[in-house]
């Protein structure tokens, strides 16, 4: 018996040893981040919002929480012409319209069919005009991540730096007579390794998060030149976005997920297809 056991011992013995050299092996680290500019970024921004001067697309949207008590999921469609046209339209799964917004730079109209309400005006009133007024606020920010909408304003002042592999870019209101390190920012955008936005927060002016967005699912849209960047010394040229966003609102009222099925840019867009603002 001693003797057919010493095998079984020695092969015991030997997948030990394995064991114990995988788990105490080094672990292969991520090469550290190459340096990146905040004025970088900045032209980056810029130059992939101006690849793309007009998008039209299908999507539907998962609703959680309170944003919208009558439905949980949402059909719609968006219109947008650079550099400040926009139109999102939501429809239930039974195909009645359920909200038409249009935003025009400052101004918006939203039209409520099954409330027989419009609300129009500047943006900054919408806070008055109810949930459906806020879940499509928050579906401007979601999309203007797709559109390429997230750049950064003349003057706009901005910070970038390294946290947790990834490039933070912190963007703060202008300010007359001075800067305060104190202040909060207005937004904050995420880029990965590849320097895409992969996530985007927006402020309140007292510093609370109004909306935390996460973007995912990158497919390249076009062949766009230099848009991915050769001053970033990037050779993959192709023209990305995400058509997969999530956003968590940031006063708890729930969460919706954007899931993109056509995307068809720089193509003809007709007047009537972004509606009338007033």
């Amino acid at each position: 018996m001693l003797k057919r056991a010493y095998p079984l011992t020695f092969l015991t013995a030997f997948w030990l040893l394995l064991a114990a050299c995988a788990l105490f092996a080094p672990k292969h680290e991520a090469p550290p981040l190459k340096q990146v500019t905040a004025e970088e970024l900045i032209v980056l921004l810029h130059q992939r919002e101006a690849a793309v001067h007009s998008m039209k697309g299908l999507f539907s949207a998962k609703v959680r929480g309170g944003l919208i008590p009558i439905v949980s999921r949402i059909e719609g469609t968006v219109y947008y012409r650079h550099p400040n046209a926009l139109r999102l339209r939501g429809f239930t799964p039974l195909g009645n319209e359920l909200f038409d917004f249009v935003q025009a730079d400052d101004l918006y109209k939203l039209r409520l069919p099954l409330e027989g309400k419009t609300y129009a005006g500047h943006q900054s009133d919408m806070k008055d005009a109810g949930k459906l007024a806020r879940f499509s606020q928050l579906s401007v920010w979601a999309v203007g991540g797709v559109l390429g909408m997230n750049s950064v304003a003349k003057d706009e002042m901005v910070k970038v730096v390294e946290e947790k592999g990834r490039y933070r870019l912190d963007v703060y209101a202008s300010v007359t007579g001075g800067t305060s390190p104190s202040r909060p920012p207005i937004r904050c955008l995420w880029f990965d390794r590849r320097l895409l936005v992969v996530q985007e927060e927006w402020f309140g002016s007292s510093g609370e998060v109004e909306a935390t967005i996460q973007y995912d699912d990158f497919r390249p849209i076009e062949e766009a030149g230099s848009i991915q960047a050769e001053a970033m010394g990037d050779q993959d040229v192709r023209l990305f976005r995400p058509f997969k966003i999530f956003l968590e609102d940031g006063r708890g009222q729930g969460s919706v997920q954007v899931t993109f099925h056509e995307m068809h840019h720089n193509q003809a867009i007709r007047a009537e297809d972004l509606g009338q603002v007033s």
